[in-house]
This record gives C-alpha cells, sequence and structure tokens, in this order.
C-alpha cells in the first residue's frame, strides 16, 4: 500500500483542484484575481501556523532557503495563469497550464542529466494529448494570454520538479508552510502596489475564497508535498494533470455542464497515460513471460 501512497495523494490533490475551478469561477465575480491569490496564501498561512506552530520553532535555513524557492515558483505560477485567463479562453487556460506534464521530465534530463523513462514520457505526451481533447476548442489563433499561460506551465513545472528534489531531505511540511507564507507576501505585495485594497465581505465571495483557501491551497499544497515524497517528478505531474478531468467532472455535477463525446475521449487518453506511466506496462511483461513458460 506505501507503494501507492503518493498517487493517492496526488489523486485526492487533482480531485480538490478540479472541485476549485467552480470556486475561482465564483470568486471572481467579487475579488480582482491578485486579491484572491493573496487571500487564499494568507488563509493557508494562518492555518498551518495554528496546526504545525511547534514543529515552525524548530526550521532549518536550509527549509527557509528550500522552501522560499518553491513559493516563489508557485506564487509566479498562479499570477502568469491568471494574468493570462484575462486574455484567453479558460479551456486553453486549463490546457496549455497542463502542458507543464511534458515540461518536466526535460527540466530532469537538462539540468540533472537524469535518463528519460519512455513510458513516463510516452505518458506525459499521452495525458497532455487528453487535456487538449477535453479543453481545447479548435482555434488556431495564439495570443499574449496563451503565451502567458505557457510560461505558467513552465513556473508550475519547475514548482514540482523542486518540490520532488527538496521533499527528500527536508520536512514536507515545513517546506509547505514556508512556500505558503513567501507566496502570501508576495500575494501582498501585490494587492497594495495595484491599490486593490478594497475588499467585498459578500457571504457568496467569501465561502468561495474560504473554500480556495482552507481546500485548494492548504489542505491541496499540504498534501502534494508530502505525496511527491513517494513518487517521481514526472508521476506527480501526470497525475495532477487529471485536475483537468475534475474540473470537467465538477463542471459537469454543479454547474449542470454536458458531457460531450470529445470530453470522454480526453478522459480515457488521460486515464492510460496514467496506466502506462505508471505500470510501465508490466502485466504485458508478465503475460508474455507465462506465455513462454507454458510453451516452454
Amino acid at each position: 500500500m506505501r507503494k501507492y501512497t503518493g498517487e493517492l495523494g496526488l489523486t485526492i490533490v487533482a480531485i480538490i483542484w478540479g472541485s476549485g475551478f467552480v470556486a475561482s469561477a465564483v470568486s471572481l465575480e467579487h475579488y480582482t484575481p491578485y486579491q484572491i491569490l493573496a487571500i487564499r496564501f494568507l488563509i493557508g498561512v494562518i492555518l498551518l501556523t495554528i496546526v504545525f506552530f511547534k514543529k515552525i520553532k524548530s526550521i532549518k535555513r536550509s527549509t527557509l532557503i528550500k522552501g522560499s524557492i518553491i513559493g516563489v515558483f508557485l506564487y509566479v505560477a498562479f499570477a502568469l495563469q491568471t494574468v493570462g485567463l484575462q486574455f484567453t479562453t479558460p479551456s486553453k487556460n486549463a490546457f496549455l497550464t497542463a502542458v507543464n506534464v511534458v515540461i518536466v521530465p526535460f527540466i530532469a534530463f537538462f539540468l540533472y542529466k537524469r535518463k528519460m523513462d519512455r513510458f513516463e514520457l510516452f505518458g506525459a505526451v499521452l495525458a497532455i494529448t487528453g487535456v487538449g481533447v477535453l479543453s481545447l476548442k479548435l482555434s488556431a489563433e495564439v495570443n499574449i494570454g496563451d503565451l502567458l499561460t505557457l510560461l505558467c506551465a513552465v513556473a508550475f513545472a519547475f514548482h514540482i520538479f523542486y518540490t520532488a528534489q527538496f521533499v527528500r531531505t527536508e520536512d514536507p511540511i515545513l517546506l509547505t508552510v514556508i512556500q505558503m507564507v513567501v507566496a502570501a507576501i508576495l500575494g501582498v505585495i501585490v494587492v497594495l502596489a495595484k491599490g486593490e485594497t478594497h475588499f467585498s465581505v459578500d457571504v457568496e465571495g467569501v465561502s468561495s475564497l474560504v473554500y480556495l483557501g482552507v481546500f485548494s491551497t492548504t489542505i491541496a499544497f499540504l498534501l502534494q508535498t508530502v505525496a511527491q515524497k513517494y513518487t517521481t517528478e514526472t508521476n506527480a505531474a501526470i497525475i495532477l494533470s487529471t485536475e483537468a478531468f475534475w474540473g470537467m467532472v465538477f463542471s459537469v455535477l454543479l454547474l449542470s455542464e454536458v458531457l460531450t463525446g470529445k470530453m470522454m475521449i480526453g478522459a480515457v487518453l488521460i486515464l492510460v497515460a496514467i496506466i502506462i506511466s505508471e505500470t510501465k506496462l508490466s502485466f504485458f511483461k508478465k503475460k508474455s513471460y507465462e506465455i513462454k513458460n507454458t510453451n516452454g
């Protein structure tokens, strides 16, 4: 069971993020994108500090540095995604963000000369194809929003990659606390710089923000950091790319979106991608080995 701890944890993260699409849509009717980012990370800092106060007192310098690095990547990724969304469609934004699944193995290869696992690489390409089928509406136009979202995918890829590196030697909980603090500080600085200091206290807006802060931020990123200790960075990226699939599921269930054949094909491709990257098709090898033995 321990073997699948990481995969199970990351699947829960993807489900939470998928449900977060609905909460984000609601909160954007009441707040600016930068206000949402600042508040969700501040909620994360407050909750994590309350729960892990004793742990925080024994924090090491190396954890501070590494947590700050992934915190910067985290905020930059979210900010680029948010700004990109103002200039492109939500479906393109979701697809281009998910491109990080293909970028992660290349970061490992170019920065750390790590050999590419052909099953993981094929799974990554298949996953991105599935996300494309699931979320893209046919349009060849590329605009500034698309480019910003692509940069956001690069930032998310670095975030996933360095989280995988750092959890090997650092406490995942403390890494989560530090990255949340850094992201919150950057969020507050941006809100103050833009002069967006007036906040709505409408019940619908506040409740959607609380959901994003508690579930999509605090619980999801804590779980992601801990889970990445038990799997590879490419596997993590592939599983997290199912966020697009779960977003579709919650849109169908909660927003009465119509389920199309295109959505189902995309979902199947993502599922096959995960099976290939996780199992490396070992069940076929076993079968061929058994056939050989029975023939022999």
